[in-house]
């Protein structure tokens, strides 16, 4: 006897991620691999975040604060928000799960930009919900499109900002116009996970004063280089932060997590080394791929999304054999673009050099 799940759990599509380092190593036989697919933070992670977990780990055999009080308060110190506007998560991706957990029921609608980040839909079709996707216009999020497609049934909506894959940014005065037409039973959830990288990063949650149905989610897994101890936060009005703790796991987040995101939150100069590096080696790689031919777009990630006239997936494997993993654009419906995380001036070096040689 097979024991089936409901028929909206079979349509989900599992998330695939970057390949691995170490994956590539063993099945490609190659050494000093290069990885510039998953957006990670280049320079490693904070060292007042190393500091704070190798002290933790001498209370490993305790549970974690499930309130996570020392990153909430500093969060709430460092953000001007209250404590009980915050509820911290595995990651900003915990967020997303837990939004459609408590606000969705089978037939109800979840509006998100297509591309985008897969979890939102897995996320939506875990809960029976229906994933409505809005196509990109220009390869920019169709504010105006989403707010028109909003109906009785929408429950959710998510934008990304900076998007993910494309990098396009979404204004604090357009977003302020796209809240002003969604009714206020309907919750928008801004999944800022790049927005320390951002020419001018603004903070979408201060706009909740105005706005009772905004949620703004964060990682510490880019800016910061925290993404293996999996670690983010949702900043809401308090009546939804109430709901999430109902349903949230009780220790949802490590002890580990907690205290390295704290400590990472200090350490200032950090985030200026990671912003710096990022933004002069975005200049000298746009330029590389734009003589290579690619059609490079605007991006205010830490990443840059380029089309050319070939393949993507076969630009990905050939790139492979050369030690540098990529991230083709063609289960995102680009079969002709590639996205390129910002790494290091050597592993940017690298990149180039290596397609030189494969194009």
């Amino acid at each position: 006897m097979v024991i089936n799940p409901p028929e909206y759990i079979n349509k989900i599509k599992p998330y695939k991620a970057g390949k691995p380092i170490e994956e590539l190593e063993r099945e490609y036989g190659v050494k000093n691999a290069v990885k510039l697919a998953s957006n990670e933070n280049p320079l490693g992670p904070s060292p007042y975040a190393l500091k704070a977990i190798e002290k933790s780990l001498l209370k490993l055999h305790r549970y974690p604060d499930s309130g996570g009080y020392e990153l909430r308060k500093k969060l709430s110190d460092k953000l001007e928000i209250s404590m009980e506007n915050i509820v911290t998560g595995n990651g900003s991706d915990d967020i997303i799960a837990l939004l459609c957990k408590a606000f969705l029921k089978e037939g109800r609608k979840v509006i998100m930009p297509d591309p985008g980040f897969l979890m939102y839909e897995i996320s939506t079709l875990s809960e029976g919900g229906i994933p409505v996707k809005i196509p990109l216009k220009d390869f920019c999020i169709d504010l105006d499109k989403i707010a028109d497609s909003a109906d009785e049934k929408t429950a959710l909506i998510f934008i990304t900002n900076p998007n993910n894959p494309t990098g396009s940014f979404i204004t604090k005065d357009s977003l302020e116009a796209f809240l002003e037409k969604i009714p206020e039973n309907i919750i928008v959830a801004v999944d800022e996970a790049y927005m320390e990288f951002a020419d001018e990063p603004y903070n979408s949650h201060l706009l909740m004063d105005r706005y009772k149905n905004i949620v703004s989610m964060r990682t510490f897994s880019k800016a910061y280089g925290l993404a293996g101890l999996r670690i983010g936060y949702g900043l809401m009005p308090s009546y939804i932060a109430e709901i999430l703790n109902k349903i949230r796991q009780p220790f949802n987040t490590s002890s580990s997590a907690q205290l390295g995101a704290a400590a990472a939150l200090d350490d200032s100069d950090f985030l200026s080394r990671t912003r710096k590096l990022i933004s002069g080696e975005k200049k000298f790689l746009k330029n590389a791929l734009k003589e290579f031919g690619f059609n490079v777009y605007d991006t205010q990630a830490n990443f840059i999304f380029a089309g050319i006239d070939q393949s993507a997936d076969e630009i990905y494997e050939k790139l492979l054999y050369k030690g540098v993993i990529a991230r083709s654009m063609s289960a995102y419906g680009y079969p002709q673009h590639l996205r390129f995380t910002i790494g290091l001036e050597e592993e940017n070096r690298l990149l180039i050099k290596s397609l030189k040689e494969v194009l």
